[in-house]
């Protein structure tokens, strides 16, 4: 679901995977046996050869292996791979601007993270936490150079955004911190911004509020071929909260408005939280999905989503967005 397009496509055709300090869980998206060979560099020796079998295993830091091999690489004279990569990066970049321009009713999330992204100072740490809030996050709020962003370690915990920008605050006080969560994940550890109030630090909070377990729920429909089931959030005002904690509370319904309110929101003094009211239809859909999930999507539809004709709706729309 973080992935682009130009990198599925990447993984799909490459004839060598270089794995560098990562032990990426999802194996359906890895080379097929036999495409690639494999090398890979980590730290810790149990994970060499733990996701996709690899030739050459490194075991040590990142940054000193890769400074000793780059001296020892050649220049490749055919470029159609990297060429028609890029090619298609250009086109996945130019897909997340529409969809990040949209002005409908309900406001999109996409909206938000663009607005939130292009507003980041240089040296901001971002944090966000799991579920459909890393996708939003990484396919519109850019890392600059300069900049730290932090996700779920694991990539699967969730609530870590708030506490993670506490201390990144704590360690950076003269850096502008923004935590980028959602609302089923701030609710979990939601009165730690008591924490940040009683230390007047000037964290802002970001809250995707949709009132539903996004990342479940898709997951649910498009690899299980199931509806939805217990992925309800009882809608919980943040504002309020953040007034009643002593801290600055924002709320954000109209896609036109979410420039200014945004401003506002990074200039509050002290702790704020800016809870953006999306639309629940909007589906994290994979850069590019498969025949497989598409009949799953498609068959939890049949068994009786509850949702279906917005869900079916919603998808058709974005479709025909991206093929105008």
């Amino acid at each position: 679901m973080l992935g682009t397009k130009a990198s599925q496509e990447a993984i799909e055709n490459c004839d060598t995977l270089f794995i560098v300090g990562s032990s990426f869980p999802y194996l359906e998206f890895m080379p097929k046996p036999g495409q690639a060979r494999g090398v890979q560099i980590d730290s810790d020796p149990k994970r060499i050869g733990l996701r996709f079998p690899v030739e050459v295993g490194l075991v040590g830091d990142s940054k000193r292996g890769l400074r000793e091999l780059l001296p020892l690489l050649k220049t490749r004279k055919d470029k159609t791979f990297l060429e028609q990569t890029q090619k298609t990066m250009r086109e996945w970049k130019q897909v997340m601007l529409d969809q990040a321009h949209r002005v409908e009713k309900p406001m999109k999330p996409q909206v938000v993270a663009h607005e939130l992204g292009i507003r980041l100072n240089q040296n901001a740490i971002t944090t966000c936490d799991s579920g459909t809030i890393a996708t939003w996050w990484a396919r519109h709020i850019p890392s600059k150079r300069g900049q730290m962003h932090t996700l779920s370690g694991t990539l699967a915990s969730m609530a870590p955004g708030l506490p993670y920008a506490i201390a990144a605050q704590l360690a950076y006080p003269d850096r502008q911190v923004v935590a980028f969560v959602g609302d089923g994940g701030f609710s979990m550890l939601m009165a730690e911004l008591a924490t940040a109030v009683k230390y007047q630090l000037p964290i802002k909070v970001v809250i995707i509020k949709n009132n539903t377990l996004g990342q479940i729920k898709w997951e649910q429909m498009v690899f299980l071929g199931n509806p939805e089931y217990g992925v309800d959030l009882h809608p919980i005002d943040f504002a309020e909260f953040a007034h009643a904690c002593g801290a600055v509370g924002f709320t954000l319904e109209e896609p036109a408005e979410c420039g200014h309110i945004m401003d506002q929101f990074l200039a509050a003094p002290g702790p704020a939280v800016l809870q953006a009211v999306v639309d629940p239809y909007e589906p994290p859909m994979p850069a590019k999905t498969t025949v497989e999930q598409a009949y799953k999507f498609a068959e939890s539809l049949v068994r009786g989503e509850p949702n279906r004709d917005k869900i079916a709706l919603t998808v058709l729309s974005d479709k025909v967005r991206e093929l105008v």
